[in-house]
């Protein structure tokens, strides 16, 4: 042991994992400690954390305990809490739908392009609709990227252009026929009340009607986008949360190249 830490070797754990009942893990393999929190519109008080414990029984949890609880405001609360979850998962049995491409640096999808399409590729985006956030859009289409991955207008052989936030749909689309768009992306971060699902479908509607859909490789992405919600919803493909700029680069490519040797 050096510095207060152990190594490796020294450290020891339970090995009675088992993939197909797999549940929260804390202290010890299969103990099911959980945290969680959430407010509830009741007052700050011991009958508040009576139902928060109550809720947490509900919800399928041991032993459920309140370590911390807040008034927010007057009849609001809110609750930091712990307990034993007694659910498990199937992690064996678990499918979920992905992006089928195989993700290249800046200079491999740039090479591509010149070899396999022999243009440039014209991508537009924008967070259309009400959603008035760039954060998404603008690490995927600005030259600096996030985090390291460099956004599209970066790269040598995208012809990006970023129309940034609230645009509507019909002007998206005014734009992606005035440009010859070959890639729309389209960024949704505010999602209450589920307007994301509202308006990434009419974009698509819009599209179909004026005989563009396929026309043009259509993507979304944001924090609450799946491929799999994607996919329902009409588009090529959605981009989620952990995912990059060089992830959609090389997605739209292969994809658009697909297309053309058809």
């Amino acid at each position: 042991m050096s510095g207060g830490l152990y190594s490796m070797e020294e450290r020891t754990f339970d090995t009675t994992l088992d993939l197909k009942a797999v549940k929260p893990y804390g202290d010890t393999m299969n103990d099911g400690k959980t945290q969680l929190s959430f407010t509830l519109p009741v007052p700050a008080g011991a009958e508040g954390v009576e139902a928060a414990k109550q809720l947490m029984k509900k919800m399928g949890f041991e032993n459920p305990q309140v370590s911390y609880f807040k008034e927010l405001t007057d009849g609001f609360t809110f609750f930091n809490c712990y307990g034993n979850c007694t659910h498990t998962v199937d992690y064996e049995s678990i499918y979920v739908p992905k992006v089928e491409s195989t993700t290249w640096s800046m200079e491999e999808t740039d090479k591509f392009v010149k070899e396999n399409i022999g243009r440039k590729i014209v991508v537009l985006g924008a967070s259309t609709g009400t959603d008035a956030h760039t954060v998404g859009i603008d690490a995927v289409m600005n030259m600096k990227g996030y985090a390291g991955h460099y956004g599209l207008e970066r790269y040598e052989m995208i012809e990006a252009l970023n129309m940034g936030s609230q645009v509507l749909n019909e002007d998206f689309i005014a734009k992606a026929i005035e440009i010859g768009a070959d890639v729309l992306l389209v960024s949704q971060t505010v999602t209450q009340k589920d307007v994301h699902i509202k308006n990434l479908i009419e974009l698509i509607e819009m599209l179909e009607a004026e005989g563009l859909r396929d026309k043009m490789l259509v993507i979304c992405g944001g924090a609450r986008i799946t491929h799999e919600l994607a996919k329902e919803l009409g588009y090529d493909a959605g981009f989620g949360t952990g995912t990059y700029a060089d992830d959609v680069a090389s997605y739209a490519v292969q994809e658009l190249a697909k297309r053309l040797n058809k």
